[in-house]
């Protein structure tokens, strides 16, 4: 029984704390456009399902709390549901006046702003997140001075010795070892060149990183690439680097685009076969990773907290109907055609969509399980 209530305590609470921080920052970028827009308001939910509880404010939107911890929504004036999906005989059925203050009723580039809000909001929120870390804690850094050399390593077979610095790679800057790891851990089994500058001189020397499966110190496994250095912040050497405010910001927008460029990338290693698609991970992965670094601490929490946010951003953009993604397609579509999608192919396109979205979450969950289980 204690088991239990410290699973609960320690992952589920952490995970629904983080996510409907998520969520309610997401949706409040769809809802503070949308009223900017003129855009009437229903509702204003964290979570799906039956409604805990909630308050009607005096422009009529119900902001509420609902059971289903999972997600969120805001309902404008003419959807026919929470999905945002228009409610076409409803519209067509209103006044002049009605049609005007309706989702569906507002022009093409309030409806696109209102929508691209929401990802845009998360996008926001992990760069302020970033940027308070480094501003409060700073990062611990090292250079990209090479250390020692694993004997049986990638750098190691390519000539790679102690002392060399690390410079580029495949012609892009490197000016921290977390560059340099970042770029080498996304990219297993592919060949790369590293430039590094040895007694004065730069030399290009190509390599593969190779293809390991890590153990954190959670137990978690993590396949990336690895091509057998020890840097000085490995060997004990670094130093604390501080930021000013504006250098954290700067910062943040980097960290947060190597979070989306990562992700770009792994998916597309997942298509390629150089990566597992097991790293793929669901609710209850999320969940276990918010209660390990809830013990860590709350810099490790909002640290998940950005890294999710990104993801949720990232996730919510893609051109899946249902999404936000989906309805800025159908924007472009209309863009071009000059006209909505009719109703039929909206429908088709809907159910399309919500398959989809089903099959990743029954895909992930998947994941979930047989990775706890293994």
């Amino acid at each position: 029984m204690s088991g239990l209530y410290t699973f609960l305590m320690g992952n589920v609470v952490t995970f629904i704390l983080v996510l409907s921080l998520l969520v309610f920052v997401h949706e409040m970028g769809h809802y503070l456009v949308g009223r900017w827009s003129g855009i009437r308001i229903l509702a204003f939910s964290v979570g799906f399902g039956p409604e805990i509880f909630g308050f009607t404010d005096r422009h009529g939107t119900r902001w509420k709390i609902s059971a289903i911890p999972l997600g969120g929504y805001v309902r404008f004036f003419g959807d026919e549901d929470v999905s945002s999906k228009p409610d076409n005989d409803g519209i067509a059925a209103m006044s002049e006046e009605d049609r005007a203050r309706s989702f569906a009723g507002a022009k093409l580039w309030k409806r696109a702003a209102t929508v691209a809000a929401g990802p845009i909001a998360n996008f926001l929120l992990a760069i302020a997140i970033f940027a308070v870390l480094f501003s409060v804690y700073g990062r611990m850094i090292a250079d990209p001075v090479v250390a020692e050399v694993a004997p049986d390593g990638a750098a190691a077979a390519a000539g790679i010795l102690p002392g060399d610095l690390l410079v580029a790679i495949d012609g892009n800057k490197v000016e921290t070892f977390d560059d340099v790891r970042r770029y080498v851990a996304i990219r297993p089994s592919q060949k790369i060149t590293v430039t590094v500058e040895r007694g004065g001189q730069k030399l290009d020397v190509p390599m593969v990183p190779q293809r390991t499966d890590r153990t954190d110190q959670f137990g978690n496994k993590i396949e990336l690439g690895q091509i057998g250095i020890i840097t000085n912040k490995e060997a004990g050497n670094f130093r604390l680097r501080t930021y000013t405010p504006l250098e954290a910001v700067r910062e943040g927008v980097i960290e947060s685009a190597g979070i989306v460029t990562g992700t770009f990338k792994y998916i597309a290693n997942i298509f390629a076969g150089s990566m597992r698609a097991d790293q793929l991970g669901g609710p209850i992965r999320v969940a276990q990773a918010s209660g390990q670094m809830a013990s860590l601490g709350i810099g490790a929490v909002l640290q998940l907290a950005a890294a999710l946010s990104v993801s949720i951003g990232l996730l919510n953009l893609m051109p899946v109907p249902v999404l936000d993604g989906g309805h800025l397609m159908f924007y472009a579509v209309e863009a071009v055609r000059g006209r909505p999608l009719g109703s039929k192919a909206q429908e088709i396109a809907f159910r399309i969509g919500l398959a989809m979205i089903l099959t990743l979450m029954v895909f992930t969950t998947w994941n979930d399980i047989s990775v706890s289980s293994g």
